[in-house]
């Protein structure tokens, strides 16, 4: 009970948030690995095309594995990520409504998200924290699997890509790329999580509004409608927020590309790219425009579907707990 009476819904602790943030990440990772192994290699080399990388890897021996090498570091990483971010993003999001509803006296909850509901500018502003946060703690791992993906390096083992990474450039080697990586990912993770929000309060005001417009048909002709007596169920607040994920992901995986394309030339040559200033222009001296924008179409289809995937399961791994918790 509230000080004022009102029963107040239990919520998941800040672990929970971390468990359901990994087992997601790890779903995700695994089911696109070679999504991203493939743009990897495209992005190492202007030269080799999404075509010549998937046919030289299914002409080669053992193409299967081929396709799902590096899983390990991804799903370390992405898994750690995820669980990280969530994790962060929770408490961040969860201290900002908890301040505004004290401050206000309204109610945090929002439509078909498990989440508080925030303004614009706080969301964008906890999405890119909590990332940047995340991917600082997780970058050595990143260099590993970049390093490990890619046809440049003939790494066996991760333990022998890290006492090869630590012996050549010393501890400073696994955070290669990290300036280009922050600078990508603060500012798609806030857009993600601002673009996400909207599409969610858009698309569920849009259902709700065909939900009472079916209604209203049906009483009008004097029947009875199962859309009536149903409430929105959670298959429908999945969709709402797989379809919101997908758009988010498009979005921000677009305007970032550029600063994705130089933090893979940074990992994969620091000798060659001294920073990401240096990178970018001689990406766009040696190369032109379409450098900034290799591997866009892999990133695009990996990006939207592991977003939009990893969010949804995440929301629901959240909702069915409280729901558990409060029956």
């Amino acid at each position: 009970m509230s000080k004022d009476g009102v029963l107040q819904k239990k919520k998941t602790s800040s672990g929970f948030h971390f468990v359901a943030g990994l087992g997601s990440g790890v779903a995700s990772a695994f089911l696109l690995q070679p999504a991203d192994l493939l743009k990897t290699r495209v992005q190492q080399n202007q030269s080799t095309s999404l075509r010549q990388a998937l046919r030289g890897i299914l002409d080669g021996p053992s193409p299967i594995r081929q396709l799902w090498r590096g899983t390990l570091p991804s799903t370390i990483r992405t898994g750690l990520g995820s669980a990280l971010y969530f994790g962060l993003l929770n408490k961040m999001r969860q201290s900002l409504a908890t301040a505004a509803a004290n401050a206000s006296g309204t109610s945090v909850a929002s439509s078909s998200s498990a989440l508080p509901k925030l303004g614009n500018l706080a969301n964008l502003s906890t999405g890119a924290l909590a990332r940047v946060a995340a991917g600082f703690v997780l970058n050595p791992i990143t260099v590993l699997k970049v390093r490990y993906e890619s046809t440049q390096y003939s790494y066996t083992s991760l333990m022998g890509a890290a006492r090869d990474v630590f012996a050549k450039e010393g501890a400073r080697g696994f955070f290669a790329g990290f300036g280009a990586t922050a600078v990508r990912d603060a500012p798609y993770a806030g857009l993600y999580v601002l673009i996400y929000e909207q599409s969610k309060t858009y698309l569920g005001t849009a259902s709700s509004a065909a939900a009472a417009a079916a209604a209203a048909a049906a009483a009008s002709s004097g029947s009875e409608s199962l859309a009536e007596k149903i409430p929105p169920t959670m298959t429908s607040s999945a969709t709402i927020n797989f379809v919101s994920g997908l758009v988010a992901a498009m979005s921000a995986t677009t305007l970032t590309n550029p600063f994705d394309a130089i933090k893979t030339r940074l990992q994969l040559a620091p000798g060659k790219y001294r920073n990401m200033f240096q990178a970018a222009q001689m990406m766009l001296k040696h190369e032109g425009i379409q450098s900034m924008f290799y591997g866009l179409s892999l990133r695009i289809g990996r990006k939207a579907i592991s977003s939009a995937l990893t969010w949804t399961v995440y929301e629901e791994f959240i909702r069915r707990a409280e729901r558990a918790m409060n029956v």
